[in-house]
């Protein structure tokens, strides 16, 4: 695997995820093999590879909603800020309020707009209409939606298009304050001007963000990440800068992949 920097356990200045010898099985299957890779801070790391090579599972692990699927096993370290997530002593709920996660389908509450970016704040113990109505629109306007939706707070989130729906389920994880955001294939659904609207989106939250994208697309994995991991068979064949993965990449497996010979 040819990578930029070695993982180390631990969390460094420069890494929001330190992964090392990470390990995961569904029952017997073996999904995950011996991954070890760090996610820089305030990046985009694009996660790339055929379907059923573990892509969604490696990032589904960063927030632990892996462990959702029954028969679940993993080995190995991913530290954030400073703690094995994997420890069984790591609260779940205090992880993933840091962690926020965006799935490929857009997937608002059967509620309005508002009620959904200020869902998890109440679960947090806010219960100030004045302060949740704060956070509700810094968080529109960071996902580039507030212009748009200002005047229907009110309204069902069912009412909006594919692309607004999928840019309030990102209000709704940013409105709890999280350092990372897990992106998975996040526009596959939508059509390519909304596409567009979501790549600009993460090219703006980066400053701020952590940012993991799943992506079936190697145009969209060039256009917004500076770091991509290619993933085969469950293992990482290769990680580095972007740049250097799309244009001179160490592994002939990674050329085959990224210029269409197979997935």
């Amino acid at each position: 695997m040819n990578q930029q920097t070695e993982s180390q356990p631990g969390l460094t200045t420069q890494n929001a995820y330190d992964v090392k010898d990470l390990n995961l099985w569904y029952g017997d299957h073996h999904a995950l093999i011996d991954v070890s890779l760090d996610i820089q801070k305030n990046k985009v790391t694009s996660i790339i590879g055929p379907s059923g090579c573990g892509k969604s599972t490696f990032v589904k692990t960063l927030n632990r909603m892996v462990e959702e699927v029954p028969g679940v096993r993993t080995t190995g370290n991913i530290m954030y800020h400073g703690r094995n997530i994997l420890d069984p002593d790591i609260r779940v709920e205090a992880l993933r309020a840091r962690v926020g996660m965006v799935f490929q389908k857009p997937n608002p509450f059967p509620k309005s707009i508002l009620n959904n970016v200020t869902f998890g704040p109440k679960l947090h113990g806010i219960r100030d209409k004045k302060k949740l109505l704060e956070i509700a629109e810094k968080s529109l306007i960071d996902a580039a939606l507030w212009d748009e939706v200002k005047d229907r707070l009110h309204d069902n989130a069912y009412g909006l298009s594919g692309g607004q729906q999928q840019r309030l389920c990102i209000a709704r994880c940013l409105a709890i304050e999280p350092d990372v955001l897990l992106l998975d294939e996040p526009t596959s659904a939508l059509d390519p001007i909304a596409s567009f609207k979501v790549e600009e989106l993460i090219d703006e939250l980066k400053d701020r963000y952590s940012i993991v994208i799943v992506t079936h697309s190697m145009q969209q994995a060039a256009r917004i990440s500076d770091m991509t991991a290619f993933f085969l068979n469950g293992e990482v064949i290769e990680y580095d800068r972007t740049e250097i993965m799309f244009s001179r990449p160490a592994d002939e497996r990674t050329n085959n992949y990224i210029s269409g010979r197979f997935g």
